[in-house]
């Protein structure tokens, strides 16, 4: 009797280890992603890594203290929040869980006509280089000077140069307020750029070096492409030969703020709006937008990596970066995402 139940309570103690190793949790990245205030992510991967590479959306702490002096230069920024734009910091991550801040990978004293408003980066390896595109000093009119840059490094952590000198678009085209560039290659190699702002969306061609403009085959260097409602922050995506065009909507210091998306069979659309993806929940946080989408390496599998603003927060410049699962249905339509406190799990 005592040899059956030593055996029996042994056998106990096994199903219950074993039942106990399949319900662990796996970790979790858990939102914010990381500590500070960032916006605009943008998520791409190089290799084996992950990297995220933000708007740097209001100094905090240490590096306010740090960065005081160019807080307090003189500009004609129409927001004080946008003279802490001064720099980009990326993350890196091997799991999409535990990032690493690399900090200063391009700053405006190697942009020397930015002063201010360093915004919405876009990044694409090319020709064994980095490219990092980017808005600089949100201009409001034709008199002011400022628009869409290039910067270019040879490591994916900087530091970036300014490549040109000058913006690469500098003007209103199609009522479009030059910022918020999303560089995109297709599969025959052609590069793309969406931007715009003031609810006008425009695409050019990138000629190879991806410093130049490249005229469309009826000579035309920019096609306005702004589908229903679009506001700013544009993304591109292809899956299974479609093209998955995504945008922020509403105003980004509010509570409504969301994303939405269209489904074309061209580069060049046409794009009908088709729903929201991503918008605020009451109960975790408002504001979400401005997103972009990571694929994991040969996998349908997708992360969509966007800012938020926390709840009760009462500054719009207060955004957190945050990462979800992006899910499609049987029909090739994406699934509105559920925004989370968890985030995703470790990826290998």
């Amino acid at each position: 009797m005592k040899q059956f139940s030593i055996t029996a309570g042994l056998a106990c103690l096994l199903f219950l280890g074993a039942c106990t190793s399949k319900t662990e949790k796996k970790e979790m990245s858990g939102n914010p992603l990381f500590a500070g205030w960032y916006a605009d992510p943008e998520g791409i991967v190089f290799d084996d890594e992950y990297w995220i590479y933000p708007t740097l959306s209001m100094l905090h702490g240490e590096d306010l203290k740090t960065y005081r002096a160019d807080m307090e230069r003189e500009t004609d920024a129409i927001n004080p929040d946008y003279n802490h734009q001064t720099h980009f910091d990326a993350f890196s991550s091997k799991d999409l869980v535990h990032w690493t801040k690399h900090r200063e990978v391009l700053h405006i004293r190697d942009v020397p006509w930015v002063k201010y408003a360093l915004w919405a980066p876009s990044v694409i390896r090319a020709n064994d280089k980095y490219y990092i595109f980017f808005g600089g000093n949100d201009i409001q009119n034709e008199n002011q000077y400022g628009g869409i840059g290039v910067a270019v490094s040879d490591k994916p952590e900087g530091p970036f140069k300014d490549a040109l000198g000058k913006p690469l678009i500098s003007t209103f085209v199609n009522g479009a307020q030059p910022i918020d560039q999303f560089v995109y290659r297709d599969d025959d190699g052609q590069y793309y750029m969406y931007y715009g702002g003031w609810k006008h969306c425009n695409v050019v061609k990138l000629n190879d070096d991806l410093l130049s403009l490249k005229p469309f085959e009826d000579g035309e260097l920019y096609k306005e492409v702004t589908p229903d409602k679009y506001v700013e922050g544009p993304f591109m995506l292809k899956r299974n030969g479609k093209y998955y065009f995504m945008w922020s909507e509403g105003g980004w210091t509010g509570p409504d703020y969301c994303v939405a998306y269209a489904i074309a069979d061209s580069p060049l659309g046409p794009f009908n709006r088709i729903g929201k993806i991503l918008e605020q929940d009451p109960e975790v946080a408002t504001g979400a937008g401005h997103h972009s989408v990571i694929q994991l390496p040969g996998k349908d599998q997708y992360y969509i990596v966007y800012h938020r603003h926390p709840l009760g927060s009462t500054l719009g410049s207060e955004r957190e970066v945050c990462i979800e699962k992006l899910e499609f249905d049987e029909n090739g339509f994406i699934k509105p995402v559920k925004i989370t406190f968890e985030g995703v799990e470790a990826v290998n």
